[in-house]
C-alpha cells in the first residue's frame, strides 16, 4: 500500500483533502454513503493516475483506507437517471 495510505492514516478531511490535492494532485472522483452515516470518497490524478479511497465518518473524521496506481476514467453506463432505482 503506498505510504499516503498506511492504515491508520486519519486527520480533519479538509487537511486530508488538502494533502491528496497538494501531494498527489488527486481530486474527488465519486462518493458515496456508507452504514453509520460514513461517507466513502474515491480520489485520483488523471496526470498520475494514482488513486485513494477515504471514509469519514459523521464528526468529519477522515481516514485513508486504501490506495494504488493505474487509476482509469470509465465513461462506461453512464449516470442512472431513473428516480425510482
Amino acid at each position: 500500500m503506498p505510504a499516503h495510505a498506511q492504515q491508520g492514516t486519519c486527520g480533519p478531511r479538509a487537511l486530508i483533502v488538502e494533502r491528496l490535492a497538494t501531494g498527489y494532485g488527486e481530486s474527488r472522483q465519486s462518493i458515496g454513503l456508507a452504514p453509520n452515516n460514513t461517507v466513502v470518497e474515491t480520489f485520483a490524478s488523471a496526470e498520475t493516475g494514482s488513486w485513494t479511497i477515504t471514509v469519514t465518518n459523521a464528526a468529519g473524521m477522515t481516514c485513508l483506507v486504501a490506495a494504488g496506481q493505474a487509476y482509469e476514467y470509465l465513461a462506461e453506463g453512464g449516470a442512472n437517471t431513473d428516480p425510482g432505482a
